[in-house]
C-alpha cells in the first residue's frame, strides 16, 4: 500500500501550524484531513478512520490533545496518535510516555515538541505505521 492511501489527521488550533503541518506531510505522499480544533476533529472521527492522528495538545482547554487521544484510541484502539506541543516552552510541563505513571492514562504513542523538522516527523510517521 503505498503512502497515497494512508489518512492522517491533523488537529491544531493554530491555522499557520496547521497549515505548515498539513503541507508537510502531504509533501511526505499521505493524504491529510485537518480539524481546527477538539470538537471538530471529534466530529471526524465519528465517521473517519484515519491511519494515524496528530493532535495538538492545547486547543479548545489544556488538554484538549489529551482527551482526543483518550477518545479516538477509545474508537480505533489500533490508531497511532502523536501530541504535538510547544506546552513545555509555554508551560514548563513535560510529558514522557515512556513514564510508567504517564503511560496509564495519555493515550497517545508518541509526544513531540513543536519545531519539529520534516525528516524527524516523517521518520515517526513511518515507524508508526510501520512502513
Amino acid at each position: 500500500m503505498s503512502n497515497e492511501n494512508k489518512l492522517i489527521l491533523i488537529a491544531d488550533d493554530d491555522a499557520d501550524y496547521l497549515y505548515q503541518i498539513e503541507m508537510m506531510v502531504k509533501s511526505f505522499g499521505f493524504r491529510v484531513k485537518t480539524a481546527e480544533g477538539q470538537a471538530e476533529a471529534e466530529k471526524i472521527l465519528e465517521t473517519t478512520k484515519p491511519d494515524l492522528a496528530i493532535f495538538d495538545l492545547m486547543m479548545e482547554q489544556e488538554d484538549s490533545g489529551f482527551i482526543l487521544a483518550y477518545k479516538a484510541r477509545r474508537k480505533y484502539p489500533d490508531m497511532p496518535i502523536i501530541i504535538a506541543s510547544a506546552a513545555t516552552a509555554e508551560t514548563g510541563y513535560s510529558f514522557d510516555l515512556y513514564d510508567e505513571g504517564n503511560k496509564g492514562w495519555i493515550k497517545a504513542d508518541l509526544y513531540l515538541e513543536k519545531g519539529i523538522r520534516p525528516d524527524q516527523l516523517h521518520r515517526e510517521i513511518n515507524k508508526l505505521l510501520k512502513i
